[in-house]
């Protein structure tokens, strides 16, 4: 599903109203919150979001060796800003395969310490530079979100918020959110619970990262099977413009991913963003009107063949956690 729409027109209201109601009927929902807006939702359901760093770390690799490692692959082409070389490829695998049996907590940390030797020898480039990314993870940027000492967080029971708003203006916020993601997937296509929802708010962070998106184009796939329903929350449709260049491969497998989606909420939208939109999701002249003229809390609802606009109006009981606007207004501190 796509929820997708400017900045006060109701995207958010239309989420927890959604996954409030998703948890009435014994769904397990897991939020990635990049900017920490959903905090007042966990509550109302008696728990609290769990902060990656400041409650514990996060193992986000799944427990099939070949998802695994293809998980690793991608994670550590996002950290380094670019795709993997044949030689940083043959080598991670390589390291990898030699992981202790069965395979430790702590993948990212045992990867460094076997690479680490390398660290400064300027005659093992790749190695050098695969345990150089991996450093990120152990001492600097991202230390203590997916690893750390003793056991990672116990993600259970059928509300949880990854709150990742320390990295919000962080450029290792596209490598917290697929890290997120992947923790995340393990939980919500479990075999323990019913089928659930994953919410990725401000999904830009994944479909303008060309590794996440390519990992995540292939998750995407297989979430009939593992009864997941991704829901990616956008504001901008020109976010997916700025994936890779005009006619690139990493331009048209975001816009080929959101195409995909057999649920679109599409709220209002300046007209230069409708026209984007129209196109990519090929609407109707008609449609593409009524995106720029949708009135606060309607939105243009896309399933299969079928079009409606829906006009939504939340409850006493939706109060409680639907403002986003409170810090505007001065009501917290």
């Amino acid at each position: 599903m796509i929820v997708a729409g400017s900045i006060g027109a109701g995207k958010s209201t239309l989420v927890k109203m959604l996954l409030d109601r998703t948890l009435e009927r014994n769904r397990r929902v897991v939020v990635i919150d990049p900017k920490g807006e959903y905090g007042e939702l966990a509550i109302t359901q008696g728990v609290r979001s769990m902060a990656l760093g400041r409650d514990g770390w996060c193992n986000p690799f799944p427990s099939d060796s070949k998802d695994a490692l293809e998980f690793l692959r991608a994670l550590i082409g996002t950290a380094q800003g670019f795709a993997l070389s044949s030689d940083q490829h043959y080598v991670l695998d390589e390291a990898f395969r030699q992981l202790r049996t069965p395979r430790p907590a702590r993948v990212l940390r045992s990867l460094y310490d076997n690479l680490y030797p390398f660290i400064s020898s300027s005659s093992h480039p790749i190695e050098r530079s695969l345990a150089l990314t991996l450093y990120r993870f152990i001492e600097g940027d991202l230390a203590g979100l997916f690893d750390g000492e003793g056991e990672p967080m116990r993600l259970e029971g059928n509300t949880i918020v990854l709150d990742l708003s320390t990295l919000w203006s962080s450029s290792a916020l596209s490598v917290a959110a697929l890290s997120a993601v992947g923790a995340a997937q393990q939980l919500v296509g479990s075999n323990e619970a019913e089928p659930g929802y994953l919410i990725l708010d401000e999904a830009w962070a994944l479909l303008a990262d060309s590794q996440a998106l390519r990992w995540l184009q292939g998750s995407w796939k297989l979430a009939r099977s593992r009864g997941i329903s991704h829901v990616l929350v956008l504001h901008r449709w020109t976010d997916v413009g700025a994936v890779g260049n005009e006619g690139s491969a990493e331009r048209e497998r975001a816009k080929g991913l959101l195409r995909e989606c057999e649920t679109a909420w599409l709220f209002r939208q300046p007209p230069n963003e409708a026209r984007e939109m129209s196109v990519a999701l090929g609407l109707h002249d008609r449609e593409e009107r009524y995106l720029v003229s949708l009135p606060k809390g309607a939105a243009l609802v896309r399933y299969g063949i079928h079009r409606s606009i829906v006009q939504f109006r939340p409850d006493a009981r939706d109060a409680v956690f639907i403002d986003t606007d409170a810090a505007m207004r001065g009501d917290v501190e």
